[in-house]
């Protein structure tokens, strides 16, 4: 009976809420890694026939778009700073949600889980997911009191919903030692392109495949994409370095000093934020992705580029580790000398780079693909309402 139960809930769709992400799609939404997954795993949720609502803000939804990709998009309003955006928004949304008729909440961040109490409590028919992305009390930005209130979001993280996700198997160790609670290892993931895209952005550019190494990330103190220009500068090589991303309203400062490190060097170039085809093609014919990351979850743009063949260089942040696997080179965080040495390496082999980059196409294929982690999405999604 219980078997025939749980068939007859895989054949049924369910009515899923995300809170926490600016906005999907992420692009619009001026988003990041949370965007990123959130729109994927949307997406492909839709495509297996579940019924899917997204939760966004005002400036991330400049169109006010009701439906995007089948997905329904419920545009809330959230005072615009660095401290109050994701905070005021995920109390409107979790106030909303009580009155739509959902089988799953899904929370994304520690930060938006302090709240994931509110429809806990008041809609007990509901079922209540958090996916721990990364510790976001580390990220350099934020304030004492910020830390501290983020630091109990990882307490909450484990103890309110119903079920916790960790994205990094890290965070999955991390909450059953710390808290003693469970947590299920449900990795990022991405899409493998099916061809390989043109070039004809990179001749916009005055570049060619392989003649560049490129950073891709927010513009942010934590991304530390400073370390990987001060390491850049001491090697000797004709190719250039493309930093891909924009600055954040409150880390323009950081972008001023990036720009004063890349006039000390015409190789280096400021590219600003790239999607869509442009950023497939900066991808997908790059020499390698440098990854100089002090905080990380499980990083999308390491994956991206990943799923392109593409060598990463990261810092030996866990998240990251956990991705290396024989495909990248791994560096002390935060040693620019070292980054420096690795730099030369890479660039007196080639070949080298190339068969790690072909392992990193397969690991990405095996283990980080979007069809496969939606399918498990789903199956514990299931396995709450049964």
């Amino acid at each position: 009976m219980i078997l025939l139960d749980f068939q007859k809930k895989i054949n049924t769709y369910m009515r899923i809420a995300m809170i926490g992400a600016k906005g999907i799609p992420a692009a619009t939404a001026q988003g990041g890694g949370i965007e990123s997954h959130v729109e994927m795993l949307a997406v492909h949720l839709t495509r297996l026939g579940h019924h899917l609502t997204v939760y966004v803000r005002p400036y991330a939804n400049p169109e006010r778009r009701k439906i995007w990709e089948n997905i329904r998009l419920i545009t809330l309003p959230s005072i615009r700073s660095k401290n109050l955006d994701t905070i005021t928004h995920v109390f409107l949304s979790s106030i909303h949600v009580l009155f739509q008729k959902v089988d799953i909440i899904h929370y994304h961040g520690v930060g938006p889980s302090t709240l994931a109490w509110i429809p806990r409590l008041f809609k007990p028919h509901a079922k209540i997911v958090v996916t721990f992305h990364s510790r976001d009390q580390f990220h350099e930005k934020w304030n004492w009191l910020a830390r501290l209130y983020l630091a109990f979001g990882e307490w909450t993280t484990c103890h309110f919903p119903h079920l916790t996700i960790a994205a990094p198997h890290h965070l999955k160790l991390f909450c059953e030692k710390m808290y003693g609670r469970r947590a299920v290892y449900i990795p990022n993931a991405v899409d493998l392109p099916n061809q390989v895209p043109g070039t004809s952005y990179l001749k916009q550019l005055g570049v060619k495949p392989d003649d560049y190494l490129m950073t891709l990330g927010r513009l942010l103190p934590v991304k530390a994409q400073d370390d990987a220009i001060q390491a850049f500068v001491n090697v000797r090589t004709d190719k250039k370095l493309l930093i891909v991303g924009e600055a954040t309203p409150d880390s323009l400062e950081y972008k001023v000093k990036l720009e004063r490190l890349a006039m000390k060097d015409e190789r280096v170039i400021l590219l600003g934020e790239k999607t869509g085809e442009e950023l497939q093609q900066l991808l997908a014919h790059c020499f390698c992705l440098i990854h100089p990351s002090r905080v990380e979850g499980l990083s999308m743009a390491v994956l991206e580029a990943m799923a392109h063949g593409r060598l990463v260089v990261m810092s030996d942040i866990p998240g990251n580790r956990e991705l290396v696997d024989h495909s990248g080179v791994a560096y002390p965080s935060g040693d620019v000398k070292a980054l420096e040495q690795i730099l030369n390496w890479i660039l007196s082999d080639p070949v080298m780079v190339r068969i790690r980059g072909a392992r990193a196409r397969e690991v990405v294929e095996k283990v980080y693909n979007w069809n496969a982690i939606a399918l498990k999405t789903e199956a514990e999604y299931h396995k709450l309402l049964v």
